[in-house]
């Protein structure tokens, strides 16, 4: 039995809402410094993209496939809202943030738990 893309798939958004909840941390943690400036990491469409799925490489260089789960956290754009301390950090949006990244680890667990139940059912059968 060969690997499961499912899988692969679920602990690549895995990890990438670990680093969003990083980022999103690292936020709240800095609202009062002055200066600071919001941070955000790439959507996990971008990274879907840059990722092979259908196909696998066997051996370094094959299909000149890089690694794809450094994930780029970047400076948020700037909407129009800085603090006078010069800090861009709106605590009620990194708050929805931090909810959505909860909602997504959930579905995340519960889509494999599904799948891997599935999937022993099939061998026992």
């Amino acid at each position: 039995m060969g690997p499961v893309n499912l899988f692969d798939l679920a602990s690549r958004q895995s990890q990438w809402l670990a680093v969003r909840q990083s980022s999103i941390a690292g936020n709240i943690a800095n609202a009062n410094t002055p200066g600071y400036t919001a941070t955000d990491v790439e959507p996990f469409e971008k990274v879907l993209d840059r990722s092979l799925v259908s196909l696998r490489a066997t051996q370094a260089g094959h299909l000149g496939g890089g690694d794809s789960a450094a994930f780029a956290v970047k400076q948020q754009e700037n909407d129009g809202v800085v603090l006078p301390s010069k800090n861009t950090v709106v605590l009620e949006d990194e708050l929805v943030k931090s909810g959505e990244v909860r909602r997504s680890f959930e579905l995340n667990t519960a889509i494999v738990k599904a799948f891997h139940t599935m999937m022993m059912m099939a061998v026992k059968s």
